[in-house]
């Protein structure tokens, strides 16, 4: 799995650009004694953080900070790592990066061979080189991108459980219990001469079973940490003044988009991401649909409806105060026939009737009901939109996923449920319940990386930023 790249030493910057009161220049790489002494004109004693000058060629100072020196195998990436803990202007940072380049190629000149390839890092290669040097498995490596992403408080606590191995050491049980159940079966078709039923007698109905249902769990909670990752997208949709900009600022509580009598006053797409019980849910403003001569919104129209079709769920925008005029009845119809065309039949539409404040007591039964400017079925609404979403309140236990990670478990759902029907059989396929139970396993180390290909490394770690 290791390509000619990973033996090179590597360099980046590991906090984000711009000014801040402290920067972090780290290496990694194999034998960075030297380099660590032509930086800072000393030896330094290992994981302990040492102030120091940064030293340039001429032995100048460009700067004082902290060095700390973890010797490999004890550390991030299983290699020797050198971190410098400098102010966090861009300038020394650069000058700092500089530095260790030219210390490294200078001391290739002086015939250590192992410096002299020393370049900057690729995005996400200094956790690649962990994953690759058994530090973290797959699964630990995409959560800490997924909690330097996270949007919520929920998703960054998901993803520190990944982080910490939970979710793997769940994959894993699945694991050794998936090879004990194909250990069963592989006796069966080695010894078929044998009198005693190793299948019946080790209960592998029950053990299948027992598996099946620690896999839904697993699936579950899989399926409500992508959710947390990912959220939905949400898209406000319906005629002009409807009230879709005041119900976007009812909902992230700011005044994001401009609210005015004017029918057409929204002409682009306006979002906002909002969370609800900790899931991310991206709002949509749109413009009011409807036919019109003006070609800036006719631009705009045309956004909103590209939004639409590409909506987790639509909220359609009822206006209260008109629903007994002809034309604006005649005219919801029409967008709704248009959504059912554009939308693919899983993404719901949900009807709005807003205004509520507006109109007298008494509003007909019409669904949700609410008020974007009194606040009135927000609640509801909120309510609503997590349901639509499949979220479940069930903070304790869930772990970040990625929809590659529900993938998986879904394909080894499917293998197991073949492999039930080839063992429940009259006449047994044992060999081909044992190729279902081959391919479950291939499905779940997928997820930990224990069996994968270096396209989908290079797919998972090109996302991370750089120094991470």
């Amino acid at each position: 799995m290791s390509l000619p790249r990973h033996q090179d030493p590597i360099v980046a910057l590991a906090t984000a650009p711009g000014r801040g009161a402290v920067g972090i220049v780290r290496v990694s790489g194999r034998g960075l004694v030297a380099l660590t002494q032509a930086l800072s004109g000393r030896s330094l004693k290992p994981r302990e953080a040492t102030y120091t000058p940064f030293l340039d060629a001429a032995g100048v100072a460009i700067d004082h900070g902290l060095a700390i020196y973890f010797p490999g195998p004890h550390s991030f990436t299983g290699e020797d790592v050198l971190e410098l803990q400098a102010h966090g202007g861009p300038v020394v940072l650069q000058l700092l990066l500089a530095r260790c380049l030219q210390a490294a190629a200078e001391i290739g000149t002086n015939g250590d061979e192992r410096l002299p390839h020393l370049r900057v890092a690729l995005p996400g290669e200094f956790s690649e080189r962990a994953f690759l040097n058994n530090k973290i498995d797959l699964a630990q490596a995409e959560a800490i991108a997924d909690l330097i992403d996270a949007s919520t408080e929920a998703a960054a606590r998901s993803a520190t459980r990944s982080l910490s191995g939970v979710f793997s050491q769940e994959i894993h049980n699945l694991r050794d219990a998936l090879i004990h159940l194909r250990m069963l079966v592989e006796a069966t078709l080695d010894f078929p001469e044998e009198e005693i039923d190793f299948l019946r007698q080790a209960d592998a109905h029950g053990q299948l079973s027992k598996l099946q249902r620690t896999l839904s769990d697993v699936l579950a909670r899989a399926r409500q940490g992508a959710l947390l990752r990912e959220g939905i997208k949400v898209v406000i949709a319906g005629q002009p003044n409807a009230g879709k900009s005041s119900l976007l600022n009812a909902l992230a509580g700011a005044e994001l988009a401009i609210v005015t009598a004017v029918p057409g006053t929204t002409r682009d797409k306006v979002q906002q991401t909002i969370q609800i019980e900790g899931v991310p849910v991206h709002v949509i403003d749109t413009a009011g649909l409807r036919d019109s001569s003006d070609e800036v919104e006719q631009i705009g129209i045309a956004r909103a409806w590209e939004a639409i079709g590409e909506a987790d769920a639509v909220l359609f925008l009822h206006d209260l105060t008109r629903i007994n005029a002809p034309e604006y009845i005649a005219a919801d119809a029409d967008i709704k026939r248009a959504m059912a065309q554009k939308l693919p039949k899983n993404v719901p539409v949900i009807g709005l009737w807003n205004k509520a404040d507006a109109v007298p007591a008494g509003v007909p039964d019409m669904g949700l009901v609410l008020s974007a400017k009194t606040g009135l079925g927000l609640d509801a609404l909120r309510h609503r939109l997590l349901q639509v979403a499949g979220w479940q309140s069930v903070a304790e236990g869930v772990f970040i996923a990625r929809a590659r990670h529900v993938q998986a478990l879904n394909q080894v759902q499917t293998h197991l449920a073949s492999a039930q029907c080839h063992l429940e059989a009259k006449a047994q396929a044992l060999d081909l319940l044992a190729e279902e139970l081959r391919l479950a396993q291939n499905a779940l180390s997928e997820i930990t990386g224990e069996f994968t290909s270096d396209d989908l490394l290079g797919v998972i770690f090109s996302s991370f930023c750089i120094g991470k």
